[in-house]
């Protein structure tokens, strides 16, 4: 299991279309991908290859987010998704 911090740049935060980006992203992996977000009010889980998870964990601009990649090529995914959300996921 690996996983890393990354925070959202985009000002729309993860809305429909790069929530839809960061979950294809995500479903081109084996590994089981993680995405939490704690804040001091919330600790809450998404799967990262549901859009609908994903949509439902609230992940606005600004927001930290712990990806956490589990499986044969968890390693590349973690590396790819973090990536992604750095680049500002398409926007």
């Amino acid at each position: 299991m690996v996983n890393g911090k990354v925070k959202i740049k985009n000002p729309t935060g993860l809305h429909l279309r790069p929530a839809g980006l960061f979950c294809k992203t995500a479903m081109q992996f084996g590994s089981k991908i993680t995405v939490r977000k704690r804040t001091k009010h919330e600790d809450v889980t998404a799967n990262a290859k549901s859009v609908l998870s994903v949509l439902g964990a609230c992940i606005k601009s600004g927001d930290e987010i712990e990806i956490i990649c589990e499986g044969a090529d968890e390693e590349k995914a973690l590396e790819v998704m973090v990536q992604l959300v750095e680049d500002g996921l398409g926007e």
